[in-house]
């Protein structure tokens, strides 16, 4: 968004703010799985040293561009760079937790289960967090404000997340015989249901734009998405008291249910006030959804591929969240926002019929896993 906001200020078109902030999703969705890859097998820390000082660099020459009117191709060049080396934090967050837990035996799963289950609220809160401060930068100083915050943010707390003592516990494997392929039927499987989230992330967003745009409130728009993430951080906290019985082939069923149920009143919607119970009410099962699938990813790759495969669930996530957003913008330009709303609808139901599909696959690997 500060990235959109910055280089259409500079460019004077939309268009252009809205390549340089897709080339960030690329970019990023391209970089993340090859970072995990490293990482499997040289340690996270060299990985996020890198990461974290390229990726505040980049942004940093981002702002300093735009400040001498560079051409916005120029930009987006610098944008897609900068996407390159932004690191999955929470990503490889989930990678140390599964080592951390490792040796706890029994406990393993209820420990992994909390672990998770903050990790998904701490994603879910920064879906919250991030659009509000970029907004707030923006409006009280600048976009060039917005991205500096975001460069030195980086800078320091991906650098701290490096050096903390928990990379020990994610020090990589040796090049040696692997125990089968990462592309696994079941991961691209889990793959696509990280996908399916994006786009509801992407089409709501859209919609709600739309929605509020054609109230006359259009500022609202970021307070309303808002809120799908305040209720997953929410529903996401409580993911850690559900039962080790309550297995994730039944759980990813479930909670893909309650998103297509959740999600078919957005159709219906044609006022602010409607609207934020709606979203409010689907954010309760967007996390959980989530957090089962990484979950499921935890206790079923294994783990000398552990890395690359989450990071592949977060690149996915990105890419579903651009196409989400962009086949709900040409259609909320046809049919309004309803139009835009019947794509997280199909992205809601989606995920919900994938869920069915890899239920008998994540049954039998997660009985072979324990």
């Amino acid at each position: 968004m500060g990235t959109l906001l910055l280089v259409a200020g500079v460019s004077g078109s939309y268009g252009a703010g809205g390549v340089a902030a897709g080339a960030i999703a690329i970019t990023n969705a391209i970089g993340s799985p090859l970072g995990g890859a490293i990482s499997d097998r040289i340690g996270q820390r060299p990985v996020l040293l890198v990461q974290s000082v390229a990726g505040s660099v980049l942004l940093a020459l981002l702002v300093v561009l735009s400040s001498l009117e560079a051409p916005w191709q120029a930009l987006a060049a610098v944008a897609g760079a900068a996407g390159l080396f932004l690191p999955q934090v929470g990503t490889m967050a989930r990678v140390r937790w599964r080592e951390i837990a490792a040796g706890k035996g029994t406990d393993r799963f209820r420990l992994t289960s909390a672990a998770f289950s903050y990790e998904g609220a701490a994603d879910e809160a920064s879906f919250v967090l991030g659009p509000a401060i970029v907004g707030l930068g923006a409006a009280f100083v600048s976009p060039s404000g917005s991205l500096i915050l975001a460069a030195v943010l980086l800078a320091v707390f991906g650098l701290w997340f490096a050096l903390h003592p928990t990379a020990a516990v994610a020090a990589g494997h040796p090049a040696g015989p692997r125990s089968g392929p990462l592309l696994t039927p079941l991961l691209v499987g889990l793959t696509l249901g990280t996908l399916c989230v994006g786009a509801v992330f992407g089409s709501v967003q859209t919609g709600t734009t739309a929605l509020a745009t054609e109230a006359g409130q259009a500022g609202y728009a970021g307070l309303l998405h808002a809120l799908l993430g305040v209720g997953s951080v929410v529903a996401g906290l409580t993911v850690a008291a559900l039962p080790a019985r309550f297995a994730f082939a039944d759980r990813l069923p479930v909670f893909g249910a309650a998103l297509a149920v959740f999600a078919l009143p957005l159709l219906a919607v044609h006022s602010i006030g409607a609207l934020a119970v709606v979203l409010l009410v689907l954010g309760l099962a967007v996390a959980p959804y989530l957090i089962t699938v990484y979950s499921a990813c935890e206790a079923t790759v294994d783990p000398r591929r552990l890395g690359a495969a989450m990071m592949a669930l977060a690149a996915s996530t990105s890419l579903g969240y651009a196409l989400g957003s962009s086949v709900a913008g040409q259609i909320a330009d046809r049919s309004g926002y309803t139009g835009a709303y019947a794509v997280t609808v199909g992205a809601c139901v989606a995920a919900l019929v994938l869920a069915l599909v890899i239920r008998p696959a994540l049954s039998r690997a997660q009985r072979a896993d324990g």
